[in-house]
């Protein structure tokens, strides 16, 4: 017949066994005597770990320093202590970022520590999205200041020369004003449409009509084409069936890469180009722009990101289109493709597989 001890230990076991953070348990000298299965998927083993020290068991470091003795961490206080700045190395390039709490543990009512509890948290990925966060916050604000100090001061300046009565020069203060506020706008939007892709909902399909799709489309930029002497078509294989989609998602698509496409197109044309068969559609805007170079290719659906070539300095925008159409377009199950040379243009494409409406 079992014991209390045994049945109390038996359950110890089965609650630490059913933590999802990993603990062990040290004898005064840091020597393991107990641990939960938790410990074991940190150490990536199947092997017992009993009767190891814990720095021979464990190899963890402080960000920025090197080795951390954990018995020294241990023995070094009394007082129960936590810190998430450790670093488990799991190669030369990999590594996790932990949680670890020290725990002394004392016998009966007096000060005397009769062995340790550590316990360990991984936290790589809310640290990740912490630190992700503080530079999309950073980034932000950064982007904001310029148009809001550009704002701020040709509007001051309009408010001085109102007092001088010099109408022109008025006119001219308050068309920057305008042009920064517009940015704003365009950027408050482009983080709107952003959260909405970032909160991870399910698109709401629907059947649309690609032909009057295409047909809004042409009358948004054909305009914006003329302005520039460009010329701007939308041409399409054949006449096209509805496909099943987001209409959202679709039209925020092919609008970020068709102003992206007239703004960086001096001259020549812009085009937009459907493909469809019995399974899929194919979309392709392809311009006589810039280009990109090879280099920039890798980097241009990043956050934030814009190509240090000076002709693209000299363009307004937030850095948020590509990034936005991207994401966009993997919530719609595809990828967007480009093939660009510098001075030579660019074609940015996605498919889409058709699917029925009740999926």
């Amino acid at each position: 017949m079992a014991s209390s001890n045994d049945q109390d230990h038996r359950e110890i076991i089965t609650l630490i066994n059913n933590l999802t953070d990993a603990v062990f348990s040290l004898d005064r000298h840091g020597v393991v005597q107990l641990y939960n299965s938790a410990a074991l998927d940190l150490l990536d083993t199947n092997h017992s770990v009993v009767g190891q020290p814990i720095d021979t068991v464990l190899t963890l470091q402080r960000r920025g320093k090197r080795h951390l003795s954990i018995i020294d961490e241990l023995t070094s206080s009394t007082q129960i202590r936590k810190t998430d700045d450790i670093i488990m190395r799991l190669d030369d390039k990999d590594f996790l970022r932990l949680e670890v709490t020290f725990a002394p543990v004392q016998r009966g009512g007096k000060q005397v520590v009769d062995g340790y509890v550590l316990i360990i948290r991984d936290i790589t990925k809310a640290k990740s999205l912490e630190e992700e966060r503080d530079e999309f916050i950073s980034t932000v604000s950064h982007e904001l200041r310029t148009p809001i100090t550009i704002a701020e001061g040709a509007l001051s300046n309009a408010q001085l020369l109102a007092s001088r009565n010099e109408p022109d020069a008025i006119a001219t203060a308050l068309a920057t004003a305008h042009q920064q506020i517009l940015f704003l706008a365009k950027m408050v939007n482009d983080l709107s449409t952003l959260s909405r892709a970032e909160r991870g909902l399910s698109p709401e399909l629907e059947s649309i009509d690609l032909n009057t799709l295409l047909s809004d489309l042409t009358t948004e930029y054909a305009p914006q084409a003329q302005q520039k002497s460009l010329d701007f078509q939308v041409v399409a294989n054949a006449p096209l069936t509805p496909i099943t989609t987001s209409r959202l998602y679709l039209q925020e698509i092919l609008q970020n890469l068709l102003t992206n496409a007239l703004k960086y197109t001096p001259t020549g044309s812009v085009t937009l180009r459907v493909h469809q068969r019995s399974d899929q559609t194919s979309f392709a805007i392809i311009d006589t722009g810039i280009g990109i170079s090879r280099s920039d290719s890798t980097k241009v659906f990043d956050r934030f990101y814009r190509a240090e070539d000076y002709r693209t300095r000299q363009t307004s925008g937030t850095g948020l289109g590509l990034y936005i159409a991207s994401k966009l377009a993997r919530k719609l199950g595809t990828n967007i493709t480009i093939k660009s040379r510098l001075n030579h243009g660019s074609t940015f494409g996605f498919v889409l597989k058709h699917q029925p409406i009740d999926q």
